[in-house]
């Protein structure tokens, strides 16, 4: 049967490999509907003359279009690139994309042929078509994550095909990342050309184009389904075979400059973070807001951590709306030492702590601001009752730490709104004990009073003060984990030792 329209096309594609135009390459490689109407014509024409049995029949044909002249400079062969051309007819022929995880399972496979391609010599040409398909496998592979319901069977069934075995299970999303640091691999791996990967102009040439390209779609995937490990070799695979970052568009700079941030973050090297999320701040485009935002939240975690808040005019900015409401309070609890307001800020329940789960930020809040938090406590108790000493006598100033511990059972007590219930139970003429208690005391029996006579001894009858057996080494819980003088004074030293306070303990004072 003829295919008018398929003998085109494949003759307009051997001329974009005679002529090396990658990018009019990825224009003729439509794969997104809706589709043109000529491509509507050549799918047709494709369904009647080969069907899906027929994939050899088009292999063929795609062989006698691309004769064994079209080879590359380098010796590279077209028989990658000629499977790569008939799984895309394939792909556009049987695709349909309300099935959203079939499409996913065609598009990873169209990409995985274009990546053999890649490694050719003449990768080059095929390099913009890699990148379009993985950015638009990426953004398939995100969507269907967070649509477990499409995803239940392809789940049930990896389970099934593990036998059981105690082995983690790869996401979808992760098999996506995984194949797309593949392309990511043979780019940062060229070889062609200058040793420094940079041609005359002092620019990236070859496939080291697309470094960062590929690396920026491999660490969103991988932050998406949290693999930092991964995300930690794409790092490693940079520093040791990457141009240098400056050399690349400012919207990659950018993006590469965020996840490095936010993978320094997450392993709570906050210093480094702070640095690379300043960077990716001063270098994002004023228009882009949803970016400099998402830059913008992790920047000032990562600077309150350090100790240093944000000043009035960052929160005017049209990126910072409605962040002054969430960070405001916490520095003002910090800067003040007010245990009180830090323990509840960061309580579980508090009515901010889902936004802050959401960016994946309230725990290092949480432990890593509590040591400031205490260095401004013992910083305004010191102002308070501390003695400033005598520099004509020699006597240096001191601070009583059982005052710190005053205080800081104070602010503990509110926060847990004990104090609350010691006011009223001074009130009640019953006062009930300290602490809670526990679920088992209504089987311990309390001794009968003195003044009421004793019961007849029965063996059907409990004596009094009777304990359960199983509860004879029971030990009453303890109440509520307020300071003592023990974990001021460690928590003190801790902040000497980490220069965050000037002095020493002395206990001869004590």
């Amino acid at each position: 049967m003829p295919t008018p329209t398929v003998d085109k096309f494949l003759s307009e594609i051997a001329r974009l490999m005679r002529e090396k135009n990658g990018t009019a390459m990825l224009d003729f490689l439509c794969y997104e509907p809706p589709w043109p109407p000529l491509y509507n014509q050549m799918i047709s024409e494709l369904r009647q003359a080969y069907p899906v049995f027929q994939q050899a029949g088009l292999e063929r044909k795609c062989t006698e279009s691309l004769p064994a002249e079209e080879e590359g400079e380098g010796g590279g062969s077209f028989t990658s690139f000629i499977s790569f051309l008939s799984k895309y007819f394939a792909f556009i022929r049987d695709v349909d994309v309300s099935q959203l995880l079939e499409t996913h399972d065609r598009l990873k496979a169209l990409l995985g042929h274009a990546s053999i391609v890649l490694s050719a010599s003449t990768g080059l040409i095929i390099l913009p078509m890699v990148i379009s398909l993985s950015r638009t496998l990426s953004r398939l592979a995100i969507g269907l994550d967070k649509r477990p319901d499409l995803i239940a069977n392809l789940t049930s069934r990896e389970a099934t095909a593990g036998g059981g075995e105690a082995s983690e299970r790869v996401t979808l999303a992760e098999g996506s990342a995984n194949l797309i640091r593949e392309a990511f691999k043979k780019c940062a791996s060229e070889r062609s050309g200058n040793i420094s990967g940079l041609d005359g102009e002092g620019k990236p040439e070859g496939r080291r184009i697309g470094i960062y390209l590929m690396a920026n779609l491999c660490l969103k995937l991988f932050f998406h389904c949290k693999k930092l490990r991964s995300a930690e070799q794409i790092f490693a695979m940079i520093y040791q075979q990457s141009p240098p970052l400056s050399l690349y568009p400012a919207a990659q700079r950018t993006t590469f400059l965020y996840y490095l941030g936010r993978y320094h973050f997450a392993n709570n090297h906050f210093y480094r973070a702070q640095l690379a999320l300043q960077a990716a701040y001063d270098q994002c485009h004023r228009q882009a807001t949803r970016q400099r935002r998402l830059i913008l939240i992790y920047l000032i975690t990562s600077n309150m951590i350090l100790g240093r808040f944000p000043k009035a005019h960052t929160y005017q900015r049209p990126e910072a709306r409605g962040l002054r409401e969430k960070f405001e309070p916490l520095c003002h609890a910090i800067a003040k030492g007010d245990l009180e307001s830090f323990r509840r800020l960061t309580d579980i329940n508090h009515p901010s702590a889902n936004w802050f789960l959401h960016w994946r930020i309230l725990l290092q809040i949480t432990n890593r601001c509590e040591v400031l938090v205490w260095r401004s406590l013992a910083r305004k108790t010191f102002l308070i009752s501390g003695n400033l000493g005598d520099a004509a006598n020699k006597k240096a100033p001191t601070l009583d730490l059982d005052d710190v511990l005053v205080v800081a059972t104070l602010l503990e007590k509110r926060a847990l709104g004990i104090e609350s219930k010691d006011k009223k139970a001074d009130d009640s003429e019953h006062r009930q004990p300290e602490g809670r208690t526990h679920t088992n005391s209504i089987f311990i029996f309390p001794p009968t009073p003195a003044d009421t006579p004793p019961a007849k001894e029965d063996e059907d009858e409990l004596p009094d003060g009777y304990v359960d057996p199983d509860l004879l080494d029971f030990v009453d819980p303890p109440g509520p984990d307020l300071p003592t003088s023990e974990t001021v004074e460690s928590t003190i030293a801790s902040l000497v030792d980490q220069d965050l306070l000037h002095g020493f303990i002395s206990h001869g004072q004590r």
